[in-house]
């Protein structure tokens, strides 16, 4: 039996991993996250399915590729054929409980053809990705009727719509109400107080029901909004560092001479156009730290009621990103394309097991997918491992040092389907046809892009990914052999769900005894 009972899965929104100090980043204050990296095993090259959020948090949740489980954007609902964590979960009877944003998007049609009804204990699971809602917040636009907007007006924060009015506003030096969704305002400070901030709030819902569990088992997904944008933060985070104390701009003049058609359309797109201008750029960087160390600051929060509880010695943690933010590097804003920048996630495993003792404080090389999350939590909590629909693996080999270097995975994969953006206007092009695909290894990034030439990096002689050489002579046969790579994972995807490998099993050769008997002379 595991001496596992408890299980903290936390995300945050737009992190980007070299904006951590365990991860390298030389005046960014983040000491509970590598409190926590100390307890645990840092990752340094974990990667995500996709770099936005709907598809990514759905290979997190499901264990499996965005090409397996069709949600390819954040409009595209998860179809309710897929399984997820909490449905897993549920057969070891645990319920998997949600603290803040999750992306989910319900599958309405697949509910009213199997004649499911939205509101009954089914149909309500089903709609919420299999989460048991402790309070939903996705935190990008207003929620009126949510938790956080009653808890808001309870505090006194007088308005309909108190997110739009005191979380995301803050006040010029006129006296005049500003938004946030200008980025010209996030150097000023939010018009909510910070004990009442959504970071605040979000840790409070966490530190309550973790309290309220005593000793009963729980799985929590707590997952923060932050740091996504609207990049304001509340006093004092708003001004807590200055501009020398970012890291600098990543790009470089090269990028923009016959760059590739979906990059260049991409650039034309509102935020990409403002982040190219370094005083956009130079402005938000600032705000965005600080809001990475208030929720660092309220991490020490969760961590010190995990103390008080006795849970470290019972609770595995994993501690994670959806993707990273452009801001301004590679003259590019927001997320969605293939760089480091977005497709590298901070990725820290705390696990509990005496078994894990020997890799404390360790920093592992190895290349880890946002797809090992499932398999993970499932094999800390003695849960089969449905392998006829996982594709991830357990991180526990690793922190438990059970898997040599050459036994693990030499690439990983992620996934764009930009239908949905002005880039596919701009390029003139039919929903269907706005599909990428990406491998990674150690030394070389290809992209495949459909209908164009493919993009290619080279990682060890370009780390910073500015120069592509996926149109260069000379490098034929280094992106024949990417694509080969690609096209070897896309035909070992794992689309036969309905019957596990031990029903193959027991299956194969069997049509005799089923009084079937072709072929017979």
């Amino acid at each position: 039996m595991s001496s596992i009972r408890n299980v903290l899965f936390v995300m945050c929104d737009q992190l980007r991993a070299d904006h951590l100090a365990c991860y390298g980043h030389p005046y960014l204050k983040t000491p509970n996250i590598d409190a926590l990296a100390r307890r645990g095993v840092r990752f340094e090259r974990a990667f995500v399915q996709s770099g936005v959020c709907g598809p990514s948090r759905m290979s997190f949740y499901t264990g499996r590729y965005v090409s397996s489980h069709g949600a390819t954007w954040n409009r595209v609902p998860l179809s309710i054929d897929e399984l997820t964590l909490g449905e897993y979960l549920k057969d070891r009877q645990r319920q998997l409980a949600l603290v803040g944003k999750s992306h989910v998007t319900p599958d309405r049609h697949g509910l009213e053809r199997l004649h499911i009804e939205g509101d009954s204990e089914l149909g309500v699971l089903l709609r919420e990705g299999h989460f048991k809602l402790v309070d939903r917040y996705d935190g990008h636009h207003a929620e009126p009727d949510g938790g956080y907007a009653r808890y808001l007006r309870e505090r006194g924060y007088a308005s309909a719509d108190p997110w739009t009015d005191y979380a995301i506003s803050a006040e010029d030096e006129h006296g005049r109400i500003v938004s946030g969704w200008h980025m010209r305002n996030v150097h000023l400070p939010a018009r909510v107080a910070e004990a009442d901030s959504e970071t605040a709030y979000t840790t409070d819902q966490a530190i309550r029901f973790i309290e309220g569990h005593g000793d009963a088992p729980w799985v929590l997904h707590l997952s923060y909004v932050k740091p996504h944008w609207p990049y304001m933060a509340p006093a004092p985070y708003h001004n807590q560092y200055a501009l020398d104390q970012c890291l600098p701009l990543q790009r470089h003049p090269r990028e923009l001479t016959a760059p590739h058609p979906v990059v260049a359309a991409y650039r034309q797109q509102e935020e990409c156009a403002n982040f190219m201008r370094k005083e956009v750029a130079h402005h938000v960087r600032p705000a965005y730290q600080g809001l990475i160390s208030q929720l660092d600051a309220h991490f020490g929060r969760l961590w010190e009621t995990l103390e008080r509880l006795g849970r470290w010695q019972d609770t595995l943690i994993i501690f994670t990103a959806d993707h990273g933010d452009f801001l301004g590097d590679h003259w590019l804003g927001e997320k969605e394309l293939f760089y480091d920048t977005v497709q590298r996630v901070p990725y820290i495993v705390y696990d509990p097991s005496p078994e894990a003792n020997a890799t404390r404080g360790h920093t592992s090389k190895q290349l880890v997918e946002a797809i090992d999350t499932v398999p993970t939590i499932l094999d800390a909590l003695d849960t089969p491992l449905p392998s006829h629909r996982l594709e991830g693996r357990s991180l526990l080999t690793l922190t438990r040092g059970r898997e040599t270097a050459q036994a693990w995975r030499e690439a990983v994969f992620s996934e764009l389907d930009y239908s949905y953006r002005q880039a596919r206007l701009t390029l003139g092009r039919g929903p269907g046809e706005c599909r990428a695909w990406m491998v990674r290894t150690d030394t070389w990034k290809y992209v495949h892009w459909e209908g164009y030439a493919p993009q290619l990096f080279d990682l060890q002689n370009d780390p910073e990914e500015f120069f592509d050489l996926g149109r260069e002579p000379g490098y034929e046969s280094v992106r024949d052999g990417m694509r080969e790579r690609l096209l070897d994972w896309l035909s070992h995807l794992k689309h036969r769900t309905t019957v596990s490998e031990a029903d193959v099993e027991r299956g194969t050769n069997q049509y005799k005894n089923a009084g079937v008997f072709y072929g017979v002379w």
